[in-house]
């Protein structure tokens, strides 16, 4: 008796289960599949981490640049010449702080224009908040050694300790006086005449020709 070969043969690891055998190649072939999937999976999830990594750590600088061209753009020409008037014209306006900010920063001074305003918010504070104000305003940029110390003589530097002590709206405008001087008749004659400057106030000028 001839015994005919039986087209379907059991899965060793499968008890109970038939395969014809030209299916054993295709779960194969799935399995391979599967595992270049998970592969795939992997390294889709590794490149979307490192992206979203990346964007994350660019969110500061697009930030700043967008608030930087949205100032910009509401900028005339005209504004912008104001500012050569006088230091006080060039404080007076938000986007002249902002410029001159940043060209204080280029030059290592960023500390004058920061302790200027952190005196102007002082003097709006409430009463009960200023002696948590002055202690961080003296200790941010009066005391000796401190993380911006501002440049100002020994005297004015011990008055305005003493009246940091006992403080009222006062206690910080003979220092923010000399600080205004100083940056009046040092960094601001130079802010004029720099390129930062000097580009924007062309850049509007053109853009008003238009």
């Amino acid at each position: 008796i001839t015994s005919e070969v039986n087209p379907i043969l059991r899965l060793s690891n499968m008890p109970g289960l038939f395969f014809p055998h030209n299916h054993l190649s295709e779960l194969k072939e799935a399995d391979c599949k599967l595992a270049e999937g998970k592969g795939r999976k992997k390294k889709q999830n590794a490149f979307g981490a490192n992206l979203k990594s990346y964007l994350k750590s660019m969110v500061p600088h697009i930030e700043s640049s967008i608030k930087s061209n949205s100032r910009n753009m509401m900028l005339s020409a005209e504004d912008v010449m104001q500012w050569s008037q006088s230091l006080e014209k060039l404080l007076a306006s938000q986007s002249g702080q902002g410029a001159f900010r940043d060209f204080l920063k280029s030059e290592f001074s960023e500390e004058n224009i920061e302790f200027w305003l952190a005196c102007e918010d002082y003097k709006k504070t409430q009463s009960d908040h200023l002696q948590d104000k002055a202690e961080k305003i003296y200790e941010e940029f009066v005391q000796i050694d401190a993380a911006k110390q501002i440049n100002i003589d020994h005297h004015t530097r011990e008055t305005t300790a003493k009246k940091a002590q006992d403080p009222t709206f006062t206690s910080f405008d003979e220092a923010q006086k000399t600080v205004y001087v100083l940056m009046e008749r040092d960094s601001y004659p130079r802010f004029l005449k720099s390129k930062a400057y000097l580009n924007l106030l062309n850049k509007l000028q053109v853009n008003s020709i238009k």
